[in-house]
């Protein structure tokens, strides 16, 4: 089967337990796969947010779509329009440093990616990297050099651009 490029499916459902588990549950019966999901609350208490990416074709992300919509705690659903919305994904990584001149070098690099220094031990940084997945995997192959020790990413979360926005009027 042909998978397409990653797509971006913002839901927003009742903010209370075991919605993640019914939406992420529905993903592992119909065997889709999740390549990173976000939840958190939105601008109204009782609503979160969730941001899920997979990588699909145009059919089974429509299948997607349908499936999560009918969804109970689902109060709305649909994909984020290919270029007409901002993503950001946050990372943190561990880097081994060796000498004086490795740790100035990264510290250059994670300036040059707008990156901060959040922590300093004798030998490692862990530096602070926000921004699309493609700046941060970019940062990556520079940090592999020195030596990754530890990575986290929370995933995408994204909004669409301007007026138009997937929320509950009311």
């Amino acid at each position: 089967m042909e998978t397409g490029k990653t797509k971006v499916i913002s839901v927003l459902v009742e903010n209370k337990p075991g919605v993640l588990h019914t939406i992420s549950n529905l993903f592992r019966r119909r065997n889709f796969n999740i390549e990173s999901i976000t939840v958190g609350p939105t601008e109204q208490a009782d609503i979160a947010r969730m941001t899920i990416t997979v990588n699909e074709d145009e059919k089974t992300i429509d299948q997607i779509v349908k499936q999560v919509a009918k969804q109970i705690d689902v109060l709305r659903v649909g994909e984020l329009e290919e270029g007409n919305f901002v993503m950001r994904e946050l990372s943190l990584i561990k880097v081994k440093v060796e000498s004086s001149k490795e740790r100035s070098d990264i510290i250059n690099f994670a300036e040059v990616f707008r990156g901060r220094i959040i922590d300093v031990s004798t030998d490692s940084l862990i530096i602070e990297i926000t921004g699309t997945p493609d700046k941060i995997d970019a940062f990556l192959n520079l940090m592999k050099n020195f030596g990754i020790i530890e990575l986290a990413r929370t995933g995408i979360t994204a909004l669409s651009r301007g007026v138009k926005s997937i929320r509950i009027d009311g």
